[in-house]
This record gives C-alpha cells, structure tokens and sequence, in this order.
C-alpha cells in the first residue's frame, strides 16, 4: 500500500492575480495604460504575453507556455468559435488557475448588475457582459479616465464606474481584513420578463452592504399556464443569479407570501427584495403580495423594484441551461402541461363533450327529479372533467352545463324571470368553475407530489444500490442504469490512471447508437476532472460538445468523470434535473472512494497478514539457529587463539571463520530483534544511566568491525542521565557503527557525538566517507532495505529497521543526514526527563 492511497489531494498552485484596467468607456486609455505597465514588466525580465484584441487567443499554447504574464484585452468579449469557452474572461479564470497573471481592459458598461442602469442612462443595450464576481475578484483594479473632453453623456457613465470601483476596493479590503458580510438578502422573482431586472437589483444591493444573497422563486398551479415560455424565462433569470454569485432555491406552495415568509425566517434573512406587480389586483378583495409579506413577517424590510423599461434582448447572454441529456421537463422536475397528450382543442371538446352527454343522459330524469338535483349530477362532471382535462376544459365545461341547466329549466316551462331558478343558475355557474379551479389546483399538486416523491425513491434507491457494491465494475453498470431510467440518458464513466490521466473508456454492451468519445471529447473530460468543474453541453465550457462531462467529487479527491449523452435531440436540463443529476455523481463518487478504500484495506490486510507470518519465520529460525552459531563464534576465536600459535595461513582463515560467524551472529540476532519488537513482546527495562556506559560497551562490541578505522568520541560533560534500555540501545549504537565500518573505506574517521538540545538528548554517529545515496534519507529506514541496492557488502538491511523501532520505542526520533565531514550522520534523540535526586552524602565521609 503506497501513500498516496491515502493521503490527501495536492494543494493547487498558487492561483494568478487578475489586474482590470477600468473605464467608463472605449477611448479613455485603458489599453495604452495596460500595455505600458506590461512594458515596464517586460523591461524587468519577465515573460509577458500580449494578445491582440482582434486575434484568435490560443489558449492551450499560452497555458504550455506559461508566461508571467498575459495581456488579454476586452475581457467581456466573445471568442470565436470553435473555442473552449464561449467568454474571453473565462479564458482569463483558466490562466489564473495555472498561476499566470492576466491584465485585462472592461469598461462599466459590461457588468452584468449595471444593465438596467446604463440602459436608462444611454438607451443603448450593450452587446456583451460579464459577471460582477470576476470583477469583485479581481486582485487590482486601476480606474483610467485618460479622456477629460468627453460628451455629456458619459458623465454619468463616469461617475457609475468610479462608484463601482470604489465598491471593489471597499470589498477587496473587507476580504482582506476577514471581515464577514453583512445581514443576508433574499431576492423574489416570478416566471416574467422583469425577473432578471429584480437580480440585477438584488445583486447591486448586495454588493452595497457586501452581503449574501440568495434568489427563489414559488411556483404555484399557475406556472403551468405560463408554458414553455414562462419555465425558459426562470431559467435564464436562475442562470443570471448564480453567475451573479447568488444560491438559487425552487420552492413550491399554493401561497405565495407564506412561503416566501417561512423560508425568509428559516434562513435567517434580513431584506426581502420583490419587483413591483404590473397589476393593480385582479380580486379587488385580495391584498397584494407584497402587504401580505410584510403581515407574516413584520421584522424583516421589504424592498420592492421599479420595473424595467422594455428594451430587446441580448443575444449574447449565457443562460447556462440547454443541456442536452433527455427528455425536457418543468423546472419542478415535472412534465410540462402542454405536453398533455391530447391538444387544447380536444380537451375544449371533450369537456363541452361531457357536459351535453350529461344533458342528454338526465333530460328524462326531469320530470321525476328536482332541477337542484340535477344541477348536482353537472357538477360532477365538471369536477371529473377537471381532474382529467384540467382546468381549462372544465371550464369550458362549466359552461355548457350551465348552458343545458337553463335549457333544461325552459323546457320544463319555467319562466326565465323566476328570480330563485335565476339564482341557482348563476350559483351553479359560479360553483362549477370555482370548483374546476379547485380541483385542477389539487390535481397539479398531487402531480408535483408525485414527481417530488419519485425523485426521492430514485436517489434512496440509488443510494440503496451502492450502498452494498463491492466493486468498481458494479458502481459503473448501477450508475448507468439509473440514469438510463431516471433522465432517457447514457452514462459512461471515465476513471483516472496512475498519472491522473482519464482511461478511455470500453464500448458498451447493447448500446450501438451513441457515439464513441473522440480525443476532442476525452479532453473536455480531463479539463473536468482536473478543475473539478462541468464541462460540455449547456456550460460554460464546450457548449458545443455532445456530451456533458460531470466530475465526481468525492470527499478526498475527484474520482473520474461522469459523461452523459442525452441523444442527438436530447431537450433542456431543467434546475431540479440538475440539482438531482449532481446528487447522482456525488453518491456515485463516494461509492467509488469507499470501494477504493476498501481495497486499501484488504491490501492492507494481507501485507499485515504476510508480515506476520514472515515474523514468525524469522523468529523461528534466528532462535533456531542463535545457539550454534553463538557456539561457533567461541570455537572460532579460541581456534585462533590456541597454543602452540598458528601458522600465519591457518592463522588467517581462523580469522576468516571468526568474522563470517561474528557476521552470522549479529544477522540472526537482528532477525530476531526485529521480530520481537513488531510482536510487540519486548518490554523495555527502563533505567536512569549514563550514555557512557553504553557508548564504551557498543565500542568493545564492535570492535573486530572498527579495527581498521579511526575513532572518536565527543561526549557533552554536562549531559544528565538519561532513562533507557541499556541493551536494546546498546544494539543501537552497535548498528550504527557497524554500519559506519561497512560502507566507509579503511581508515576513515567514525565519531560518536552527543550533547543536550533541548528538552533533547541528541546522538550522533557520523564519518568522513562516501556519504547517503540522495534522495533515499528516509527509505534507508525500512526492512530490508540497503544504501546501495547491488552492493558486494554484505547485510541483509534490518541494522537501521531495528535501530528505528528501538528509539521510537523510547519516545524518540532517528533521522539521517550528511555529515559535516562530508560523509553520513545517524542523528537519534531521546526525551531526557526528569533524572532521581541522589541521596545526600554525609559531610564526614564514610568511618
């Protein structure tokens, strides 16, 4: 199991600052003024990247580049197509995101909450726009008003943009100083054409009082006669809000101003901000929404806006909606009600339909039943006219039962001047179509209902599905299939490799007609995955691509990308589809980082499993073997040196034999050492001694090992005793310079250094000879693990494994590093505590 299955996402990099040199309008010299300051950059000996402002800006060659800095005029200017993002200023956000600093030009006319305004002040709409975030963001903005001699209807141009520059820098130090924003602001639209006008107010408000701000809307039964439309028009006016940085919320109710109450209170709202009803009121008796606000919540202000003036529409702005993945739906996640299977006029005929069978199946009741009792049999059909047809043909329906009643009545020779029939006709009239009303309320809330209720029981069910996956084969074929059902689209997933590059992915089974992912379409899935942001159809980002590329964004780090094809037609991805298809990837991710750590821990596993079987090998065999060769190490040496001496050959080989069995010896006992500190049996005998002791013990331990080497020691006078296991260091110290004679060349100098540092006792053990391998400090530590991986010397690398697990043991820490001889340093530290007061010695001495 590397690290990195478990650590956590590498920090980006640094991101770049944004520099926006801001005008009242073209001709002011805010291009003269950028390209002298990138000059003046130049001249310093940095990499500056102009763009001219009529050219094709390649952006994936400045990104490869990576210049200091990049000059991108007209930030609000389109690119041409075919490019990766539809707007100049998202161009400028990916820079940024690499770290590459961008100047840029904007006059005050291009932002998006100033639209209403500069219309009223200049008639004109203009022709492109960017959100007011990525000016607030920007890290400078420098006001250039080059151009003293202006018409007089720039001034109040002028004076807009100075306002809003002295917004930003008021923001950008508010920002600076952790300054929290102010009381929240709650903005209310309607499926109209003043929607965007309320947004653009609420966005300037906000940015006054530097607080968050959030858009809903309610939607009522009414939403159904507004259309298509009416749901196209919340859409454009959601789109606009988020860009503005704003949450948006659907909230649906059959009362408007309760709704918008409860929700204001719920979330802790100060301001209510609602745009002004064209109507004067269609029920006199009814208050309007904005009194009935204010009577259930009399603690919060209410701002209400004036209404735009009519002007055409720009054909540049981004709506964000229009992904294609599906069947088009409502913006409440329910079909629309023009998509009733039957046409307006077949509903119209039906209903009238109804009504006359009803006339003609009760005209020979008449003589036999009251006309009241009849009225009650029309009534029924206009209420189950209602709940099938809806409310326009029970209206109609209404109607023609009216009609036939009074019929009815004069052909039972009632006299139309009978003042109690003429009443029963008006309130059967009246009852009939307050009554179709009622029932197609109820009807579309039992439908809303129903939709609500099956997105619920699609996420449990997905959820439920994954919940129990094992694999990541079957996280793939669970996520396509729910949502093949829930949105009539195909899912692919797309996982990275090792070097975080998307696999293609493998053909489906059963699905022949939808297209393979090209190399274009596999780097808009990477460009999601890398940034953690959606891609393709309907974004920002390759609007024109087919597929729409969703990143799964899991709690430690995006696990691949979900691509979805909705079909060559697919229809628009309305705001509740949306916000259930990303609810969909996330379940999806987490699934995937769950089945991921699962694996870790089953690898995991069976290297805990492996590593203690290994353990007992080893501590079986070195305990096995310990005698004899503790034996053969004694015969050894006695062998060399017996009486009479030796020859000087037989001499030498019994040296030999004594090197290779000291050699043996020290490898089984590290063998067994290592075994018995990862079993977790060795309890250490803790006593308060001297590093002296040890450091004379370790040296006439090694001291075969040492002979041809030059020894040291540089032991601090004033170092207190220290509390630790005399053995298990001294076998410490014995590896250490064991290791040092090793892989240094006869003669060489080995020390042996410590002193107080601290709450600290720090040990060195360091030479003058070849020095660490670079880069491998650390891996050295390891089991079985050498300084040089193919190396005549031998050892099977547990020395510093063990010298490890020792000293942490302690509560310590080793390290290694360069010795300031040039060659290796051994650095351990162990804590010094508190050393026993020695008992106090009699004054006379001992009698």
């Amino acid at each position: 199991m590397s690290s990195s299955d478990l650590e956590a996402p590498r920090p980006p990099c640094k991101r770049g600052s944004l520099r926006i040199y801001f005008g009242a309008a073209d001709g002011v010299g805010k291009t003269d003024a950028m390209l002298a300051a990138a000059r003046l950059l130049q001249q310093q000996g940095r990499d500056v990247l102009v763009v001219a402002p009529a050219a094709g800006f390649d952006l994936d060659a400045a990104l490869a580049r990576k210049p200091a800095v990049v000059v991108l005029g007209q930030l609000a200017s389109p690119n041409p197509a075919p490019a990766r993002h539809p707007r100049r200023w998202q161009d400028a956000d990916e820079l940024r995101s690499a770290g590459i600093d961008v100047f840029t030009t904007l006059n005050v006319d291009q932002l998006e909450s100033l639209f209403d305004v500069v219309r009223a002040i200049t008639g004109a709409v203009p022709a492109h726009s960017l959100p007011d975030t990525v000016f607030d963001g920007a890290e400078q903005v420098v006001f250039v008003d080059g151009a003293p001699d202006v018409p007089g209807a720039l001034h109040p141009l002028r004076e807009l943009a100075l306002r809003r520059t002295a917004q930003q820098a008021e923001h950008a130090a508010r920002a600076h100083r952790g300054a929290g924003a102010g009381a929240a602001l709650l903005a209310c639209v309607a499926a109209d054409d003043q929607a965007q006008h309320v947004i653009r107010s609420a966005a300037r408000l906000a940015g006054q009082v530097n607080a968050d701000w959030h858009v809903i809307h309610v939607e009522t039964p009414s939403m159904q006669r507004r259309g298509a439309a009416g749901r196209e028009q919340l859409a454009q006016a959601f789109a606009l809000a988020r860009s503005l940085g704003a949450s948006t919320t659907l909230l649906a109710g059959s009362d408007i101003a309760l709704m918008i109450a409860d929700y204001a209170r719920s979330q802790h709202f100060s301001r209510i901000v609602l745009g002004r009803s064209r109507r004067s009121g269609a029920l006199p008796w009814r208050a309007p929404q904005l009194r009935r606000i204010a009577a259930y919540a009399p603690d919060i202000d209410l701002i209400e806006t004036g209404h735009a003036s009519t002007a055409p529409a720009r054909a540049d702005v981004d709506t964000g909606v229009g992904t294609s993945v599906g069947t088009s739906v409502g913006t409440n996640g329910a079909p629309p009600a023009q998509a009733h299977p039957r046409s307006r006029r077949q509903r119209y005929l039906l209903g009238a339909g109804a009504s006359a069978l009803t006339a003609a199946l009760t005209a020979p009741l008449l003589p036999y039943f009251d006309l009241a009792n009849i009225a009650m049999l029309f009534l029924l059909t206009v209420v189950l006219v209602a709940v099938r047809l809806g409310r326009e043909a029970s209206v109609v329906a209404a109607v023609v039962s009216a009609a036939a009643l009074l019929l009815s009545a004069r052909g039972m020779a009632i006299g139309a001047a009978d003042l109690q029939y003429s009443v029963m006709f008006l309130v059967m009239l009246a009852v009939g179509l307050i009554t179709a009303s009622l029932t197609a309320d109820l009807r579309y809330q039992a439908r809303f209902a129903l939709q609500r209720e099956a997105r619920s029981r699609a996420l449990y069910e997905f959820a439920r599905s994954l919940s129990s996956v094992l694999q990541t084969e079957q996280v793939f074929e669970i996520t396509q299939a729910f949502i093949r059902q829930t949105f009539q689209a195909h899912a692919t997933l797309l996982l990275p490799d090792g070097a975080a590059r998307l696999a293609y992915p493998s053909a489906q089974q059963g699905v022949v007609h939808v297209p393979v992912m090209s190399v274009l379409d596999m780097g808009a899935a990477q460009w999601a995955f890398d940034r953690a942001l959606p891609a393709g159809a309907g974004t920002d980002t390759l609007p024109g691509n087919s597929f729409y590329y969703l990143p799964l964004v899991a709690p430690m780090r995006t696990r691949g990308v979900l691509a979805i094809w909705g079909g060559q037609e697919g229809a628009a991805l309305a705001h509740e589809q949306r916000k259930q298809l990303e609810t969909f990837a996330a379940l999806a991710a987490i699934a995937l980082e769950r089945v991921h750590y699962v694996e870790v821990a089953q690898d995991a596993m069976v290297r805990m499993e492996s590593e203690r079987l290994r353990n007992s090998l080893l501590a079986a065999l070195s305990h096995d073997l310990r005698t004899p060769l503790t034996s053969l190490v004694g015969l050894s040496e006695s062998l060399a040196l017996s009486r009479p001496a030796l020859s000087e050959a037989q001499a030498e080989m019994a040296f030999a034999l004594r090197d290779e069995a000291v050699r043996m010896s020290t490898l089984v006992s590290n063998l067994l050492d290592m075994a018995r500190m990862q079993s977790g049996h060795v309890r250490l005998n803790l006593q308060w001694q001297t590093l002296e002791e040890i450091a004379g013990s370790a040296l006439r331990a090694s001291r075969w090992q040492l002979a041809r080497h030059v020894l040291w020691t540089s032991i601090a006078h004033d170092l207190p005793l220290v509390r630790y296991d005399a053995v298990l260091l001294e076998r410490v110290l014995c590896n250490l310079l064991e290791n040092a004679a090793k892989y240094t060349p006869p003669g060489s100098r080995i020390g042996i250094t410590a002193q107080p540092r601290g709450s600290m006792m720090e040990v060195t053990v360091h030479d003058n000879g070849p020095g660490l391998p670079p880069g491998r400090e650390e891996d050295i530590f390891e089991k079985f693990t050498r300084g040089e991986r193919e190396s005549p010397i031998p050892g099977v690398g547990l020395g510093l494994a063990i010298c490890r697990a020792i000293v942490e043991a302690h509560g310590g820490a080793i390290r290694a590093g360069a010795s300031p001889e040039g060659g290796a340093a051994f650095i351990f530290s162990l804590p010094l505590g508190t050393p026993p007061e020695l008992p106090a010695m009699d004054e006379q001495g001992p009698t």
